[in-house]
């Protein structure tokens, strides 16, 4: 199976970041690519609330059913790193979508983990003001191997990715939109470490480059082996598709030479238990 990550500057026009998505499609169906990863916010990378409930309300319904049509018509797993849906409280769920290679949604995932965090160099962030939390772990199937789902923040919380792992994930998933200055410091080594620490192949399909909106993001979607080996990865910004063999023998072989799983240990916390009474 060949594992694809398309690496996109999205903008507000979703006209042409569907356009940009079914070109990749078209050039991963060339190569025999299996499974394509978008980034985060994919499909409409929003200025503010206002832009994001536009599109839900006028846009989401035909871009999904043109995202499917796009896996139908090139016979892949089409992973949509995300887009705004409408959630009952108001405000939106940040939500990925997997469609299987006849058109069907095959699995959906809401991010959990919400990026509310003041950033040297950068704007604060306060993604809890537009969208809602998913409370659901999400490990799907693609082609008879596991895939386990999550969003961009969600990587800095390695539980997650162990409980995914543990549910049968041999392949994890972070399509993101890192920011740059938390991106140089810390992306490539999240992503290394939740594939070691888990025995899983993972796909990163990220936003790169400076968009409409004023937001400049990091780039360098990655896919890196059991071993922690990234094999394959982008520059920092605009588009680009890379490309790598899923082996679910080096899946099993990373496992059996550090059997994390099997060695694990449960604990109980006592704070300050040896300290002088």
């Amino acid at each position: 199976m060949l594992l694809g990550a398309f690496q996109m500057c999205s903008s507000m026009d979703a006209t042409e970041n569907l356009r940009a998505i079914e070109g990749a499609c078209a050039k991963a169906h060339e190569q025999g690519v299996t499974y394509l990863q978008v980034p985060e916010m994919a499909v409409m990378f929003a200025e503010n609330h206002d832009g994001l409930q536009r599109f839900v309300a006028n846009g989401l319904d035909v871009a999904l059913a043109q995202l499917g049509e796009m896996a139908k018509t090139y016979q892949l797993y089409l992973h949509v790193g995300s887009v705004a849906v409408g959630s009952d409280s108001g405000k939106c769920l940040n939500r990925a979508f997997l469609f299987a290679p006849d058109g069907t949604q095959k699995a959906y995932y809401d991010k959990i983990h919400l990026f509310d965090a003041d950033v040297a160099g950068d704007a604060p962030y306060r993604e809890s003001k537009n969208f809602d939390a998913g409370e659901r772990a999400v490990v799907a199937d693609v082609a008879g191997v596991g895939l386990g789902m999550a969003i961009c923040y969600d990587v800095r919380f390695p539980q997650l990715f162990a409980t995914l792992r543990q549910a049968g994930a041999q392949i994890l998933t972070v399509p993101a939109a890192f920011t740059v200055p938390t991106g140089k410091a810390h992306w490539e080594s999240l992503l290394r470490a939740r594939a070691i620490e888990t025995g899983c192949y993972l796909v990163a399909a990220a936003q790169g480059g400076d968009h409409a909106n004023g937001r400049k993001t990091y780039g360098h979607s990655m896919i890196v082996d059991p071993w922690g080996k990234i094999v394959a990865t982008c520059g920092d910004g605009g588009n680009g598709l890379i490309v790598a063999p899923f082996d679910a023998e080096q899946v099993k072989e990373a496992r059996s030479r550090i059997p994390t799983l099997a060695n694990q240990r449960h604990f109980s916390l006592s704070v300050n238990h040896n300290a002088a009474q």
